[in-house]
């Protein structure tokens, strides 16, 4: 028997139906929920055993649910997210928690006040080469930590309600503020919208810490080809980790020197090394830690706190590129 807790995802578009899939194959998905009667049509269909709502308020007041997902567009978050509380429910929310640091700020406090448990989804966090690649940082495989810097690029899911900075840079600045360790000092960055007005195709964001490392994330959804590759440089080494490829060739390790003759750098460069990682699902892994978070009062990698300082950074972002200023932020910050 499965004594497991129940979930219900809420919000079936683009990425709710992988919620199902992972929650269902773990033999919890106990309900589903999207104002779509061909949404629902589909969902029961292929989950026949979960309940079907089409209104969260039927789903919020289902008592068998003991946490939900919700997989709806980022503006509705804060409101989801609070519904979902005020009805007992721990909160799985995907990325961004929401759209303002203070009402996300607002919803830690009301969970960490009825005892339920917040958490966000950032993806990443969650990949095994991605935990492969932490662990490597952590044991000092690549030295002290000098640069950083990831491409998420791809041609399309174009958005003109939210710039490509808001859709796909929260993936990036959670890996680096991991790895980093703090928030940066600073944050710089530029912009480029050319299909919609006032809605970014490509932005160019640039961190740096009070350590010395640096940090810059380029995203756009105007490129010819899918890029998404995560650099970490180190006095020691440079660990690449390519979320388009496959097989060894995605976490890789780079042993490259650089020495002096007098005042002449002379580069060694050396064959590229495979760092073993897991080959979990990613979103499997994610799925996996909420329900520990529901029944082992696990503190996962996003929490509420982690949402909250993506958000911080996220929003300096957008009043770099707004003002065309260089943007401070309390690097004291834990990540």
């Amino acid at each position: 028997m499965n004594d497991r807790p129940s979930i219900g995802v809420i919000g079936l578009g683009h990425w709710g139906p992988n919620l199902m899939r992972n929650y269902n194959a773990m033999g919890v998905l106990g309900a589903f929920c999207d104002a779509s009667p061909a949404a629902l049509d589909k969902a029961k269909a292929a989950y026949p055993d979960a309940t079907a709502h089409d209104s969260p308020e039927a789903l919020f007041a289902d008592p068998s649910i003991a946490g939900v997902a919700i997989a709806t567009p980022a503006v509705t978050h804060a409101e989801m997210v609070r519904r979902a509380l005020a009805a007992g429910k721990h909160v799985f929310v995907e990325k961004p928690l929401c759209l303002d640091i203070a009402e996300a700020e607002t919803l830690k406090a009301e969970a960490e006040s009825v005892g339920l448990k917040l958490m966000v989804g950032h993806l990443l966090l969650y990949h095994p080469a991605f935990q492969a690649l932490q662990n490597q940082v952590a044991a000092g495989k690549l030295g002290t930590l000098r640069y950083i810097y990831s491409n998420r690029l791809s041609l399309g899911k174009i958005r003109r309600e939210e710039n490509a900075l808001w859709s796909f840079a929260p993936h990036d600045i959670s890996m680096i503020l991991a790895l980093a360790g703090s928030l940066p000092d600073e944050i710089s960055g530029t912009a480029s919208g050319h299909l919609t007005p006032g809605i970014a195709d490509t932005t160019l964001t640039h961190l740096q810490f009070s350590n010395g490392l640096a940090a810059h994330i380029f995203v756009s959804w105007l490129h010819p080809y899918k890029e998404h590759r995560l650099v970490v440089v180190g006095e020691n080494g440079m660990a690449v980790f390519n979320d388009a490829a496959s097989g060894p060739e995605k976490l890789l390790m780079y042993r490259h020197t650089v020495g002096w003759d007098g005042d002449i750098p002379i580069v060694q460069k050396a064959d590229a090394t495979p760092i073993a990682y897991g080959d979990a699902e990613p979103l499997r892994n994610e799925c996996e830690t909420f329900l520990k978070v529901i029944t082992e009062d696990l503190v996962p990698p996003s929490d509420a706190a982690e949402g909250i300082r993506v958000l911080k950074v996220l929003d300096a972002c957008r009043r770099a590129i707004e003002s065309g200023r260089n943007i401070p932020l309390a690097g004291a910050d834990k990540a």
